[in-house]
């Protein structure tokens, strides 16, 4: 192999290593949802729990963690105040649990649509009463005028899927009547 043939290969070698990168979880931050247009105040607490989330692994795309989505449930309830207050284990009026059912990826593209979709119950702790219960399902869009790294990329859609399902799920909840 000539030099000019090593360096163009150096060159691609490195601009592929750059464009694609290391996967990073998603931000419990960008997950929030921020102010909503909520129905109602509910004059009750509640706990949060998740489930059916996955950590990101060094070689794996981006994935959202139980505990990141429990802190942007948390976050956005307490951002909203669709709930009085909100209790770390037992205790609460209501427990909401948000089961991860599917979180569908693209493998490349220059615009990257995640699909996500979440089991949502509100359960009434006195009387273990299910008051709601949804399977919500969301997407969201991340283009190359958004990042152009495509990992980047990656997890910004998966932020913007995780963070409309949340905002789907909380305004519903608020137009209960508990």
């Amino acid at each position: 192999m000539n030099a000019v043939a090593k360096r163009g290969l150096f060159v691609c070698t490195l601009l592929l290593a750059t464009l694609t990168g290391c996967s990073s979880p998603a931000n419990r931050e960008a997950m929030t949802t921020g102010q909503l247009p909520i129905s109602q105040k509910h004059e009750v607490s509640v706990s949060v729990k998740t489930s059916g989330g996955a950590d990101t692994g060094a070689m794996d795309s981006s994935n959202i963690s139980d505990a990141d989505l429990k802190a942007a449930i948390e976050d956005s309830i307490a951002q909203n105040a669709v709930f009085k207050r909100i209790v770390q284990g037992t205790g609460g009026d209501y427990e909401l649990t948000v089961s991860v059912a599917s979180l569908d990826k693209p493998i490349f593209g220059a615009s990257f649509t995640v699909n996500f979709e979440a089991g949502w119950t509100l359960t009434r702790l006195s009387d273990r009463s299910i008051v709601y219960r949804k399977a919500i399902k969301s997407s969201h869009t991340a283009t190359m005028g958004d990042a152009f790294v495509a990992v980047t990329r990656l997890r910004l859609a998966v932020e913007g899927a995780v963070k409309n399902n949340i905002g789907q799920g909380l305004k519903d909840i608020s137009n209960l009547k508990l």
